[in-house]
């Protein structure tokens, strides 16, 4: 074999060893596999994990955890999830066994909500010996879930401790400034317009940490139905306060609201539909609405101004798209 042809051959062969000795040398970052129930936990675990996790979520825009079944593919992803954030306090009600038996099988299966205090949980009359698991709608208390998702990071991967600390520590001062943003806008709503009505209760931790008083159609679950005696009773208080906004949400019937808005109309007050709100669920996925921020910088923009608020044409960070 001529001297030329062997040199060239010991330098290719140099040259993958040095390769492979690199790739190993190297290695690719593992990337754990999360899933999430719904949207806003989903959201709030990307922006923790970052880089070093694929978040699955189950429920996307437009679905009513209250109302949501697993599926058999939503049965496989969570047996093949390393970790698992549920919102917990029966909101993924229907799902229990698909939880319970991830968690059984060895899965690392985590409730966002678990450290709440229970002083600050509410439990409204209807749901006697269960708490309002709508907490997301507050987000000073929706930093609590951050930590948790962070803390159950660092167990599940501690050695992307730092990469975990400093994504949450980043995320948690952007809730701060959605929360200093939520009191300035609707602080501009006077008093007396400081009424709520939406098609289901999941905004009293919303009213409870703005000043609003809340006024839903139908119960906590969207399980429960409304009777006449019910829009009844709310178009009186439409009438009596001179309530001027009503709104809708994303994930629930407008039938209620139409209801209500005939029935003030009967009684001489015009009430208007002061925008589409998201409760359980955020906007479409790609979009600044489709995000845990986005969501509650639409709702709180929206109703401000429905309301007789200031707030700037397109929310907190100029994103708002509708």
């Amino acid at each position: 074999m001529p001297i030329v042809r062997t040199l060239q051959l010991v330098l290719i062969f140099a040259g993958l060893v040095l390769v492979g000795c690199q790739s190993e040398s190297q290695p690719e970052t593992t990337r754990s596999n999360i899933v999430a129930t719904v949207g806003m936990i989903a959201d709030i675990t990307r922006n923790v994990a970052g880089d070093h996790a694929e978040v699955t979520g189950l429920m996307g825009s437009g679905v009513d955890p209250h109302l949501y079944k697993p599926t058999r593919s939503d049965v496989q992803k969570l047996m093949s999830a390393d970790v698992i954030f549920y919102n917990g306090l029966l909101l993924e009600g229907k799902m229990t066994d698909s939880l319970v038996r991830a968690a059984t099988s060895g899965k690392k299966v985590h409730a966002v909500t678990e450290l709440l205090e229970q002083s600050y949980l509410l439990e409204p009359e209807e749901f006697e010996g269960h708490f309002d698991p709508h907490v997301w709608m507050d987000p000073s208390a929706w930093m609590q879930a951050v930590e948790v998702v962070k803390t159950k990071l660092i167990e599940f991967d501690p050695q992307n401790t730092v990469h975990y600390e400093n994504n949450a520590e980043s995320y948690l001062k952007q809730l701060e400034a959605l929360d200093h943003y939520a009191e300035n806008v609707l602080g501009s709503v006077s008093e007396q317009q400081r009424v709520l009505v939406t098609a289901h209760d999941a905004f009293n931790y919303f009213g409870k940490r703005y000043g609003f008083e809340v006024v839903g159609i139908q119960g906590i679950s969207t399980e429960s139905e409304a009777g006449v005696r019910d829009i009844e009773r709310l178009v009186g208080l439409l009438v009596d306060r001179q309530i001027s906004a009503v709104f809708v949400e994303s994930t629930v019937s407008e039938r209620n609201i139409n209801a209500l808005i005939a029935g003030a109309r009967a009684r001489g007050h015009d009430v208007k539909i002061g925008g589409e709100l998201f409760s359980d669920a955020m906007g479409d996925q790609g979009t600044y609405e489709g995000t845990y921020i986005g969501m509650i910088d639409h709702n709180v923009t929206t109703i401000a101004k429905a309301l007789g608020g200031q707030a700037p044409e397109r929310g907190l960070n100029g994103k708002l798209t509708k």
